[in-house]
């Protein structure tokens, strides 16, 4: 199970709109609790680098990516996944996403754009041997509100 904050997923959501009809990204940085659960602690949005095709494929600036391997050093944070979202699409990854998946441990978080409104966000992982993503789940983290 994937868990965030609420305002995470929030700006996930944002960002998608944001850059709508084009594909968002950007990269998830966090840790495996014990409990199995991983939760993610920053979501850091990244420009699209891809030149061509952007409302079907993503690229994270390779900068943002080192300069946050970088602050997690030496902590027990890590990027643990990617986001990026499917433009007039499902929530699910597609047959591109599943050629580009080579790092099989990170998360998959992508997120429905219908019509420029964010509708829905799911997370994977790269089943064991890489044949398939599987659906991982994703929930919000208490905010500390709850009465």
């Amino acid at each position: 199970m994937l868990l965030l904050k609420p305002d995470d997923l929030k700006k996930i959501a944002d960002h998608a709109e944001a850059d709508y009809p084009r594909e968002s990204c950007g990269l998830l940085v966090g840790y495996q609790r014990a409990d199995g659960h991983i939760e993610v602690t920053q979501v850091a949005a990244s420009k699209n680098m891809t030149v061509l095709g952007r409302n079907d494929r993503f690229e994270v600036d390779p900068k943002l990516r080192l300069r946050l391997m970088r602050q997690a050093r030496d902590t027990s944070r890590g990027i643990i996944g990617h986001y990026h979202s499917h433009p007039d699409g499902n929530a699910r990854p597609s047959p591109t996403d599943f050629s580009m998946a080579w790092e099989p441990d990170l998360v998959w978080l992508v997120t429905a754009v219908v019509a420029g409104q964010a509708v829905q966000s799911t997370a994977h992982r790269l089943s064991e041997g890489g044949t398939r993503f599987n659906d991982i789940g994703l929930d919000c983290l208490p905010t500390g509100n709850e009465i």
